[in-house]
């Protein structure tokens, strides 16, 4: 395993184009991901982590348009997405028809996050395409908040980046997949907060 830092993002890109799995500080805590694109490199990742087949993998995003490529986007959702992207805030949205369904385990739902983080923002850029990217552990163990942790979890992965996760709590989770929005996990976005912001919006709650 390399240890890496973002100066070697050039290294990272090409690797995820030959289909190499990398973990890396977010604004959260560490991820985990491959490019997405290829079923066979999503598999990669699940076995790596362990994952069970009922919890699928997140996508990462660098802007609306990567989301809309995937998603169905509704008048709540992209208030949403206004609201709180970049940040510590993860969106369920129906699944665009053209999309796969293997990617999102059989479901018709994919949950997207766009992270607070230039450095991260600035690797799914240059990489042209989303990511799949869940956090950088064992299925079911805590999550990883330092390098050593990222590299201590996943031993076979290509390379760790060496950074600080600015947050260290996991995502706040709404699902807008019916229109009405559902809070499925608290994080730093608070439940109130996501309320208030809806009534903002003139979207009731």
């Amino acid at each position: 395993m390399k240890k890496l830092t973002w100066d070697d993002t050039e290294e990272i890109v090409e690797g995820l184009n030959q289909h190499k799995i990398y973990a890396f500080p977010t604004d959260t805590v560490y991820g985990v991901g491959v490019a997405y694109g290829d079923l066979n490199d999503l598999t990669s990742l699940k076995h790596t982590k362990h994952r069970p087949e009922e919890k699928p993998i997140p996508m990462m995003v660098s802007n609306l348009e990567q989301i809309e490529s995937v998603a169905q986007i509704d008048p709540l959702a992209k208030w949403l997405i206004k609201e709180w992207m970049p940040g510590a805030f993860t969106i369920v949205l129906p699944l665009k028809q053209n999309v796969s369904k293997e990617y999102t385990n059989g479901k018709d739902t994919i949950a997207i996050r766009m992270p607070d983080s230039a450095k991260l923002l600035g690797l799914i850029e240059r990489l042209g395409r989303p990511m799949m990217v869940s956090s950088a552990n064992q299925s079911g163990e805590a999550s990883a908040l330092t390098y050593e942790e990222a590299a201590q979890a996943l031993p076979m992965i290509e390379g760790v980046v060496d950074g600080q996760c600015l947050g260290g709590v996991a995502s706040t989770i709404v699902s807008c997949s019916n229109g009405i929005p559902v809070v499925l996990r608290e994080g730093p976005i608070r439940k109130e907060e996501i309320i208030q912001s809806c009534r903002r919006g003139g979207f009731e709650w």
